[in-house]
């Protein structure tokens, strides 16, 4: 089972595995300043080192620097946490989250059409 992380721990995360799952730490200063997050090293080293003992990455060496590579894709993360909130908000009914998106209109008839079609792609691929 996947463990929790922190938003700060997800948001470095998130730019890793938007750089194919491999990132050194000047790559993700750069990402940072570029959202206008400005972290302090030390802060950004902590989070990193966080999340390797956790399992979301491994840290390897590249010359003198850290390279570090996601051991958990975005995908399956994903999953996992929408799977516990589910579980948690919903006794495990994925129709009960919906009809909360629906109810509260967070999820628009153009939203509802384009899961539709999706879903009868994948359905249509799954039976081929």
């Amino acid at each position: 089972m996947v463990q929790q992380i922190s938003n700060s721990e997800l948001e470095l995360m998130k730019i890793i595995w938007a750089r194919g799952g491999n990132a050194l730490y000047a790559d993700i200063m750069e990402e940072l300043v570029k959202t206008g997050r400005i972290w302090q090293k030390n802060t950004i080293i902590t989070l990193l080192s966080r999340l390797a003992e956790k399992g979301f990455l491994k840290v390897g060496k590249i010359g003198h620097r850290n390279e570090y590579t996601a051991v958990i894709s975005e995908e399956d993360y994903q999953t996992t946490q929408t799977q516990m909130l589910l579980n948690k908000l919903y006794e495990g009914s994925a129709k009960g989250l919906v009809s909360a998106l629906i109810q509260r209109e967070m999820l628009s008839a153009e939203d509802y059409e384009e899961l539709r079609q999706f879903w009868a792609k994948e359905k249509k691929g799954k039976n081929e």
